[in-house]
């Protein structure tokens, strides 16, 4: 037997002054997105942005139902707006934020499974990365550069 290590490394932003200025602007695109959330069931918002490599941003938010399984996450309704809009740009960043009714979300907040195979498809597609923005409720702001760090082991199209 031998054991394999893989390392996972971010970045980590006291606040959103220390990011980029286009990163400010996705980020708050965001942020907006919360308050368009449809979370009557969990109460929990989940706000996003994308930007193509053409540098147009594209926002979605989590959409729930009482029938959970026809809920749709943040994350891919952006990813998603921007494939339909611009299906042959690569989506370069997303920004994803989160916020509870029920209580502060600190720290750092992944998205699902589900969200990282969307977001491990659109990098596979244009085969590059996808930096990946994070915030909740505290100041620090977290950054992927690639989805590889959350989902090292991704399945794409190349098994099939």
């Amino acid at each position: 037997m031998k054991k394999l290590e893989k390392i996972t490394s971010l970045n980590v932003y006291e606040n959103s002054q220390e990011l980029s200025i286009s990163d400010q602007e996705l980020l708050q695109m965001a942020l907006e997105q919360l308050d368009a959330a449809y979370a009557p069931y969990s109460k929990f918002h989940v706000g996003a942005a994308a930007r193509t490599s053409t540098g147009n941003l594209y926002s979605g938010c989590n959409q729930e139902n009482a029938s959970y399984p026809l809920c749709i996450c943040g994350e891919r309704v952006a990813l998603y707006h921007a494939g339909t809009v611009e299906p042959n740009s690569p989506v370069t960043s997303v920004a994803i934020t989160v916020r509870s009714e029920l209580r502060a979300v600190e720290g750092i907040i992944t998205p699902c499974g589900a969200c990282r195979q969307v977001i491990s498809e659109f990098e596979y597609r244009h085969k590059q990365s996808i930096r990946i923005i994070l915030k909740a409720d505290g100041p620090e702001i977290y950054e992927f550069e690639s989805i590889k760090d959350l989902l090292p082991y991704d399945f794409n199209g190349d098994f099939l």
